[in-house]
């Protein structure tokens, strides 16, 4: 019965010493990940204007304005 309590007691040391490490790991990682949000946002950022690039290009294409203007004519043009 005391090897059973022993070899209980060493293991609970075990687990606590790994959870230690785990968790300062964790803490290390998170400083050294302070920059990297502003990174995201950046690259979001351009993402973004990316696409809203190639959408206004597309908006403004002569084809995009002809379907446009079909469409309003239609929907304008349905008796009630």
């Amino acid at each position: 019965m005391v090897a059973f309590t022993r070899s209980t007691t060493d293991t609970s040391r075990r687990q606590l010493t790994s959870t230690r490490a785990v968790s300062a790991t964790a803490r290390s990682d998170r400083r050294n990940d302070a920059g990297m949000s502003t990174a995201e946002y950046a690259v979001g950022t351009v993402a973004a204007v990316g696409f809203a690039a190639v959408l206004y290009a597309v908006i403004n294409s002569s084809a995009t304005r002809t379907m446009l203007a079909n469409l309003v004519k239609q929907a304008l043009s349905v008796p009630f």
